[in-house]
């Protein structure tokens, strides 16, 4: 009895910040959480929640997609530029406490926001005209679906870029699928398993971004790409080419991965997680004992999970890796291991998740197999 009054009370409570965060949402505000303006012929959209990195709630995917759309098929406008507010953030991820306090309860939020995050990312890899993101800052998570399938991504010596969503019992979603594993050699995965953080010209360098331009430049690039006259896609090239070459920040610095990549190749291309730690524990060197200690305290659910996403994505459309993705997303609702790793690293942020199962040998194959299930007819359709 008094279990089951202990869990109506979690759930009231639960209920009770979910309202709170839904009205916080609803409710208007002074400035609006994104920005939509046409300057001359290009449109231009501003992320614009920099106390909060920017990140990215259901609000704002609902205002930006339908003006996507709009733009796309609207002959008045040429190109499209993405950026974030503030000098901190692009975007450093989803709005991921809404959606827990939504899984929590059993509110459609936990459904919805993934579904439209997926849909808008989907829009932005198949966009028909030049679609340019000024990634000058944290860009994590959300932020990277908003701006690595677009032709264009400018990273800044600002630039942080990271996947972390194994070390909160999710996996690199928002079509990180698609484009982590066309990424060179097993870097994809590495970054993925791990998430490891990449800087600056490093963003570039790694595949993420297409050019790297110095951040006090970028005002005048925004500038010169806005005065462009009925621009195809080379000539935006050629204006982010010509930023690029007046930018010499770090250029001697190598590569902060070169020395590891061949053997990021070698001990990431076991079939298994287990086969990695393997490899990794056997390798002994500075470098593999870190990532040995680093994937210990990833949840052993969401590294099998990712691992699988990554050898799947790799053959797939980004269409059918986003559809992958939706159901491996409520899997991840359907769980503990998200709610916890939320917990640990977002809200007590005491950094130590207790993930259920514990270890990878009891993350069974047929675990795993069962989150990449059909959701019949609540599948995502593109």
């Amino acid at each position: 009895m008094s279990l089951t009054i202990l869990t109506s009370a979690y759930r009231l409570r639960s209920l009770c910040r979910l309202q709170r965060i839904q009205a916080h949402m609803m409710s208007s505000h002074a400035e609006p959480e994104v920005l939509l303006e046409k300057v001359g012929r290009t449109g231009v959209i501003t992320m614009n929640r920099p106390k909060v990195l920017n990140a990215l709630n259901l609000t704002m995917i609902r205002q930006i997609y339908p003006q996507l759309k709009k733009w796309e098929s609207d002959n008045e406008t040429d190109i499209v530029i993405i950026k974030g507010a503030g000098d901190k953030a692009f975007c450093a991820g989803g709005d991921i406490r809404a959606v827990t306090e939504a899984g929590k309860v059993g509110d459609s939020l936990a459904q919805d926001f993934f579904r439209e995050e997926y849909i808008l990312n989907n829009a932005i890899g198949s966009y028909r005209k030049p679609y340019i993101a000024l990634i000058d800052g944290i860009t994590m998570g959300g932020g990277v679906g908003l701006s690595v399938h677009g032709r264009f991504r400018v990273a800044t010596e600002k630039t942080l870029f990271a996947m972390p969503e194994t070390a909160i019992g999710l996996f690199p979603d928002v079509g990180g699928g698609y484009f982590l594993p066309r990424l060179q050699g097993k870097l994809g995965l590495f970054l993925a398993l791990t998430g490891f953080r990449l800087k600056g010209r490093d963003v570039q360098r790694a595949g993420v971004a297409t050019h790297f331009v110095e951040s006090k430049k970028i005002p005048d690039l925004q500038k010169e790409l806005v005065d462009l006259k009925s621009p195809s896609a080379e000539d935006v090239f050629r204006v982010l080419d010509s930023y690029q070459s007046q930018s010499s920040l770090d250029a001697e610095k190598p590569f902060i991965l070169k020395k590891h990549l061949s053997d990021i190749d070698r001990l990431f291309s076991a079939s298994s997680v287990e086969g990695i730690v393997n490899n990794l524990k056997t390798e002994g060197s500075e470098f593999a004992k870190k990532q040995t200690e680093t994937l210990s305290k990833m949840s052993p659910t969401s590294l099998k999970i990712t691992l699988k996403q990554l050898q799947a994505g790799a053959a797939l459309s980004l269409q059918d890796v986003l559809v992958m993705e939706y159901r491996l997303s409520q899997a991840c609702m359907r769980g503990c291991d998200f709610y916890e790793g939320v917990r640990a690293v977002l809200v007590d942020k005491d950094q130590n998740p207790k993930w259920n199962p514990s270890t990878l040998e009891e993350v069974s194959d047929q675990m795993v197999e069962q989150c990449f299930s059909s959701l019949g007819e609540k599948d995502l359709t593109l």
